[in-house]
């Protein structure tokens, strides 16, 4: 599994050497359209290679994807912490109370009671 793995990440390399060399001709980024530009006087433009810009694209596409899928999964996190910490807390008082009911048994006893399941 290791070695498709390593073939999968080799296709994917050479098909973006494929895709870079194929589109190494400049393209201008501009933040505004020209008529817009004109109206606001902001006419900020940039020169970049066509593969940067595609491979820019892709890259903040997934970032953008990866940081709403983890705010969208904050209140399942949160609410596996709330309940990790209940559990701890039943935890605890289950063991307070059984140390309870054997405060005046005898030691081993109270060892068998306690392993023994439940009814």
């Amino acid at each position: 599994m290791r070695y498709m793995k390593y073939l999968f990440l080799i296709v994917v390399a050479i098909g973006l050497v494929v895709l870079a060399m194929a589109n190494r001709d400049p393209v201008s980024l501009t933040i505004l359209p020209s008529e817009l530009a004109l109206w606001t006087g902001v006419d900020y433009a940039i020169e970049l290679p066509l593969f940067l810009v595609i491979l820019g694209g892709f890259v903040t596409g997934a970032l953008v994807g990866f940081i709403w899928e983890w705010l969208r999964e904050h209140r399942h996190r949160a609410a596996a912490a709330t309940n990790k910490r209940e559990a701890r807390k039943l935890e605890r008082e289950v063991e307070t109370l059984k140390g309870q009911k054997n405060e005046h048994k005898d030691e081993v006893l109270a060892l068998i009671e306690d392993a023994s399941p439940a009814r």
